[in-house]
């Protein structure tokens, strides 16, 4: 009976969406947007003749849109491998009846790399960036219906591409960084309008900007704001038209809650002209983190009242600051806790041409983990992606396209084009907070030209625009380093990427099958690369280690703060990797986005804007052994202390460490519950964390993940299916790798999923599962109906799952149905909080001038919030003396500084206020500050004095991403890495407790 409703409901839903396309291609003229993913054919190879109207393409492969012709080797082959080449696509398609004597312009999200476009056998365009969206005007090209058209692309994505008319390679197109899905790998777009219109956001051919929707003036806690609308707007009838643009804003549940005009403006014949309205619009919900809250912006052309067109822009409203070494969303700092993102962001065997809902699904994932910022890396994201996070509610940072260092030349140039579409095309988009116009520092004359593009084409969007590193530039509005911790008390300052090692899902510890040893793997360019094949727990442990200095130095501990950091990477990806896989494997989540425990020691550690607003802990690992070990055993808390149970009994207090890390040592294995309880400073409980032991191997579980809009029969759609080994009550064995094998049956493609064995199997129908669990994917075919999946292994009670696909129409080529139609925005976490985001935790004691025994003019640089300059003697023990006064007499409680060399060289130093001693010892290294406790002692002077030869020797000598003698740290001294008798200050703060200022 269910399955015959479904039925019938299926048929009524076709028979409606036919009659609503049919009525739209045969009503009077409107302007529209048509998804012209469908009906492509594909073949690789340089062919000759395959432009032309009447070439044979019917041995070619027929495929949906977006389709890279080589991502069935995304993880299969190691990036250097991917395929690469000429490829050819050809579309046949038909323009909707009635349609004559108008626009008609092509929309491509992008290709990769260089393509020739083709239009009923004329060349129409180039373009080859290989990243950004590009338009074209094919109006006079096209035949009217009945007629066919025929568009052909010829792509090369070859490594080596250059570009044509200057010969120059481009950067971007790199075998490190940039995975290789050649083709048409992003969605297509056909428009339709009348010859007086609104642009498109399409520099690149078209050379116009679009619509631009922003809002001044926000009063967060009035919820008000004063919406902008500046649209370009083309007249190409062969005379004036008197205009009016009208604008309609509809919330997110499509309630129009304004509705406001401009003035009426005359436009010339051929001239284009760009036309403004703007009001004060009240009780707007404003996007912020976790919650996507969006509205579409109507603007309307009007004619002597006619409607002559009409474009939907949607957008969010949300006001952004970035002051104080601070970043403030909607009135509240929040710290920068995310993710370093390949851009690519792909799949196995799809590699990133997925279905936006999939997009929703991986991009909230790094929401759900607490992160609240992605920052894509080294080239702008595809829109999909873009839209995405506006939907769930990560802010990011956009790049345009790099790939080391600054560029000169027809490299700049192409820098400079790219960041230009970017800023266009992406605008109205606001999840983006931040323009990245490097992958490392820039030159200032190059910052300057790159934050005029941003002040001439978004000028109100309420971004900075930055680079990596930068750290000293008066022209960029952020930075920070890649590893380092940065602070400021002027622009923000955020690690770019960090937290480098990598570990497999596989491999839970030395005491779980497959017992892979700790580390071990083979060599990474003939050295040790213990660090790049780690067990989940030591993964962990990592993630711990490296972000504790971010939250120790976050915004409320001081005039000088760290805007925080980006872990690189969020999910396993397809580029350069160092350990025993073909991929990268630094991420939170695997390939196929199923959780380490990464994931989840982010999701305790990063749960607030700046300071814990929600306790957590998790248990490291599973309590599944199957012989009687002793082991240490890990939580990850954001308590002031956890205590272990094993069955009821408690087994003490962990040793904490870098604040979130309780060490349990030698617990002893039990069949039962482990629980973790944590409690606050008071002793009150704030969170617990359980694992039990699961029972035998049972039976596989089958549990599939399908777009919220329903599986669509288009050739494009994914559906994802978890397969897990559970006992008899579906607990989850965690210890379990069963080999499964898989069965499909109905119009669907098999996609599989992926696992450490032979050719990662990617594209197999036998998968085991890794620590009791896996993920396969399924593409849809054409024609809608139940797909069924069945799945066996020996001595495992089988399972099956069905999923049913509903109709996608299209029409000669056409369809008025989105990607991205109706999906949701996620609204979980709720508009921003009114309170504070951090409390003080102490007070500076400002410098009011230093005198030194030696450089006596650079003493300034030790204290001026600048990173790139420094103080030092002169390399004798005697002049390693310096002395601050202080504006007032204070009692100084803690030092902070950092120390040139600070993750090799310690200082043996004595610090003295008012000539009394109240520290003696040597410094420890670091990835930037080390905080030095005094005795509390009132004083107006404070003495740093060097008492001893400095020793040198690598702290860090596992994090081998950067250079420890490296410029950034030596200030370009040769010799310093030798020098004995040096006292050298980068930064020096001083601070009295919370309490002596309450006083």
């Amino acid at each position: 009976m269910i399955k015959t409703c479904n039925i019938l409901k299926t048929t009524m839903l076709l028979f409606l969406f036919s009659f609503n396309i049919n009525q739209s291609f045969s009503q009077d003229f409107i302007r529209t947007k048509y998804n012209f993913n469908s009906d492509w054919k594909l073949k690789t190879g340089d062919l000759q003749n395959a432009k032309t109207m009447n070439f044979n393409d019917e041995t070619w492969k027929q495929v949906t849109l977006p389709f890279a012709y080589n991502q069935n080797e995304a993880f299969l082959k190691d990036i250097e491998h991917l395929t690469t080449g000429i490829v050819w696509y050809r579309k046949t398609f038909k323009l909707p009846e009635g349609i004559s004597n108008k626009k008609v312009f092509i929309e491509f999200e992008g290709i990769r790399q260089g393509g020739i476009i083709y239009v009923n056998g004329q060349e129409v365009g180039l373009h080859e960036n290989g990243v950004m969206a590009f338009g074209l005007d094919i109006s006079n090209l096209v035949k009217p219906f009945p007629f066919e058209n025929v568009i052909a692309l010829r792509i090369d994505n070859d490594w080596k591409y250059k570009e044509v008319a200057t010969g120059a390679s481009y950067r971007w197109n790199n075998n490190n960084f940039n995975a290789n899905y050649g083709g048409i790998p992003k969605n297509v777009y056909l428009h339709i309008t009348d010859k007086l219109y609104q642009t498109l956001p399409l520099y690149s051919n078209l050379k116009t900007t679009g619509v631009y929707v922003y809002a001044k003036d926000i009063d967060i806690e009035h919820k008000t704001a004063s919406v902008n609308i500046e649209t370009q707007v083309k007249n190409e009838f062969n005379t004036s038209k008197t205009v009016e643009l009208e604008i309609e804003v509809y919330d997110i549940n499509n309630i129009k809650i304004a509705s406001f005009s401009g003035n009426k403006t005359t436009i010339s014949s051929g001239e284009t002209k760009l036309l403004k309205a703007n009001a004060l619009v009240n009780n707007l919900n404003f996007w912020s983190w976790g919650y996507g809250y969006l509205y579409t912006v109507k603007s309307i052309l009007k004619v002597e009242g006619k409607i002559v067109d009409e474009v939907s822009t949607k957008t969010g409203f949300r006001k952004t600051a970035f002051r104080n070494g601070e970043v403030v969303l909607n009135d509240r700092v929040i710290q920068i806790k995310g993710y370093a993102q390949r851009t690519s962001n792909e799949w196995p065997a799809i590699g990133m041409s997925v279905p936006p809902w999939l997009s929703d699904f991986s991009n909230k994932l790094m929401v759900e983990s607490n992160g609240n910022l992605v920052r894509w890396m080294h080239v702008t994201p595809w829109k999909q992606d873009i839209e995405s996070c506006d939907r769930v509610g990560l802010m990011q940072a956009m790049p345009a396209g790099d790939a080391e260092k600054d560029s000169q030349g027809f490299n700049w140039m192409q820098r400079v084009a790219l960041m230009r579409d970017a800023i266009i095309y992406n605008r109205n988009n606001p999840s983006i907070i931040f323009y990245e116009c490097g992958n490392e520092v820039i030159s200032e004359a190059h910052m300057h030209e790159m934050k005029s593009l941003r002040n001439t084409y978004d000028p109100f969007g309420g971004r900075a625009i930055g680079s990596r590193e930068m750290l000293d530039s008066q022209e960029a509005e952020y930075g920070g380093e890649m590893l380092y911790i940065n602070k400021s008390a002027r622009k923000p300052l955020w690690a770019t990427e960090y937290s480098r090692d990598e570990g497999l899902r596989k491999y839970w510890d030395e005491f779980s099958p497959p017992y892979h040893k700790e580390g071990e793997g083979p060599l990474y360019r003939g050295n040790d690369a213990s660090d790049y094949n780690h067990n989940q727990d030591a993964h962990a442990i990592e993630n711990i280690t490296r972000w504790y200095d971010y939250y120790v130095e976050r915004p409320g501990t001081g005039h000088r703060v760290s805007s925080g950091g980006v872990n690189i990477v969020f999910s396993d990806t397809n580029t350069h990797h160092r350990g025993e896989s073909n991929y990268r494997t630094s991420g939170e989540v695997d390939p196929m986005r199923i959780p380490k425990d990464g994931f989840y020691a982010h999701q305790v550690m990063w749960d607030g804007w700046v300071d814990i607003e929600n306790y957590r802990s998790h248990i490291l690992g599973h309590w599944n052994y199957t012989d009687a070990i002793t082991k240490n055993m890990y939580v990850v808390s954001s308590g002031d202390k956890v205590e272990l149970f094993v069955n009821g009994t408690s087994k003490g207090f962990g040793k904490q460490s870098k604040q979130f890390l309780f060490t349990f040592e030698n617990i002893t294995w039990e069949a039962g519950t482990i629980k973790a309880i944590s409690y606050d400073a008071n002793g009150k409980i704030v969170s617990e964390a359980t694992k039990t032991t699961a029972g035998s191997p049972y039976a596989i579980k089958l549990t599939q993940h399908t777009s919220p809009t329903g599986f669509l029969a288009n050739g494009a759609d994914v559906a994802l299916v978890d397969v897990e080994v559970v006992d008899k009550n579906g607990n989850r064995c965690p210890i379990d790798n069963s080999l499964i094998e898989f069965s499909l049956n109905g119009h669907a493609t098999w996609l599989g999923g992926i696992a450490q064995g032979p050719d990662n199997y990617i594209g197999s129908k036998k998968l085991p599962v890794e620590n009791g669990v896996n993920r396969i994917m399924i593409q849809s075919g054409l024609k809608a109906g139940e797909i069924s999946i069945s799945a066996k292994s020996n001595h495992l009670k089988s399972a099956k799952i069905t999923l049913e696909t509903q109709p996608s129409i299209t029409k000669n080529g056409l369809s008025t149905q989105l990607p991205n139609h109706n999906l949701p925005s996620n609204l979980e976490r709720g508009p921003t909080p009114e309170k504070p985001s951090y409390t003080i935790k102490r007070h500076p004691v400002f410098i009011s001038h230093a005198t030194a025994k030696s450089n006596n003019d650079a003493v300034y640089n030790s204290y001026d919030d600048n990173e790139l300059t420094e103080w030092t003697n002169d390399g004798r023990i005697s002049t390693g003396q310096i002395t601050y006064a202080l504006t007032k007499p204070s009692v100084v409680t803690e030092c902070v500084v950092k120390l040139t060399g600070w993750r090799t060289k310690s200082y043996p130093i004595r610090i003295l206020a008012d000539g009394e001693e109240v520290y003696k010892g040597n410094t420890l290294q670091s990835l930037g500050y080390i905080t030095i406790p005094l005795k509390p002692v009132l004083a107006k002077q404070i003495t740093m004095e060097l008492i001893g030869d400095n020793t040198e020797k690598d702290a860090f000598d596992k994090i081998v991403e950067v250079d420890p003698t490296k410029e950034l740290d030596l200030y370009k001294d040769k010799n310093a890495a030798n020098a004995k008798g040096q006292l050298r200050i980068v930064e020096i703060e001083f601070y009295e407790k919370q309490d002596e200022k309450n006083k």
